[in-house]
């Protein structure tokens, strides 16, 4: 069963998806830019997800978050309850910085962020999905901020439980894996136009030097890294959801010329472009 409610006024949209066979996610394949993030809870046996060509186990019991320009299916989508909603409903980036999580579920340096639950937190989570429900079926002027409510209650449970399965929440303070978080978000709204280090440590108020240091604390891959990943991992999406050409994909990811393009994609993936297509097609 689908319940949707369209906020009126700025196309606002929040979903919860009860056993739907059709959930799913088209990321860039749909071509519409779509800003729909996906919170899953598997209350049933373990399951296979496909996420963007590559499968993860969900256990039974858990909560997976899917950022919206993942393409994924779900093995068992009937099986499970999911909660959808766009940027203009939720917007992770501003709101997530009022109750401190600064898209912790979103845009952390693990992906998938796959989180077992205890059976306290499975009650916390049924208790919202029924309060949804319920609220879905109450049509008023207050329906939105309700239902807007009680995602951001989801989110602060969720980011809880992240929070508590983390290793490096016990040894640092929110203020040093926020500077994490807020690369993450810098990186996805920039990495297209900005590919390098200088950019996202000056919008942070750091060198890049301090920027390294700090991700070498958290045994996380160097800035650099990550925005060489952040950018195959498109190419690769687009290779295999669309219909582009490589001068095409090349320019859209920011480059040069699509000969840079090529060079860059070789040396990080050990292929060429029409390569990785033709495995694609």
């Amino acid at each position: 069963m689908r319940f949707q409610f369209d906020e009126s006024g700025n196309d606002g949209r929040f979903t919860v998806m009860v056993h739907e066979p059709a959930l799913c996610g088209d990321g860039i394949a749909n071509g519409q830019g779509d800003t729909t993030n996906t919170i899953v809870y598997n209350g049933h046996q373990a399951q296979t997800v496909i996420i963007d060509q590559v499968p993860y186990i969900i256990p039974t019991n858990a909560v997976l978050t899917l950022m919206a320009n993942q393409h994924f299916r779900f093995e068992h989508p009937e099986q499970l309850i999911a909660w959808q909603f766009n940027r203009n409903f939720y917007c992770i980036a501003d709101h997530d910085s009022e109750v401190g999580c600064v898209g912790f579920l979103f845009y952390g340096i693990q992906h998938p962020l796959i989180l077992p639950l205890s059976c306290d937190e499975i009650k916390n989570i049924e208790i919202i999905q029924m309060l949804c429900l319920d609220d879905m079926s109450i049509k008023d002027r207050m329906q939105g901020e309700m239902l807007r409510t009680l995602l951001k209650r989801l989110i602060i449970n969720i980011t809880r439980i992240a929070k508590k399965q983390t290793e490096n929440y016990e040894r640092f303070p929110d203020e040093k894996m926020d500077i994490v978080r807020k690369f993450n978000l810098l990186l996805e709204a920039n990495f297209r136009q900005e590919h390098e280090v200088q950019f996202y440590a000056s919008a942070l108020n750091k060198s890049p030097k301090t920027l390294a240091n700090l991700f070498a604390i958290f045994n996380h891959p160097a800035p650099s890294k990550l925005i060489q990943r952040r950018i195959i991992q498109e190419a690769r999406r687009y290779l295999h959801y669309t219909q582009l050409s490589g001068k095409e994909i090349a320019y859209a990811l920011g480059f040069v010329s699509p000969a840079h393009f090529s060079r860059f994609f070789k040396q990080h993936t050990g292929g060429n472009i029409s390569h990785f297509r033709d495995m694609a097609s």
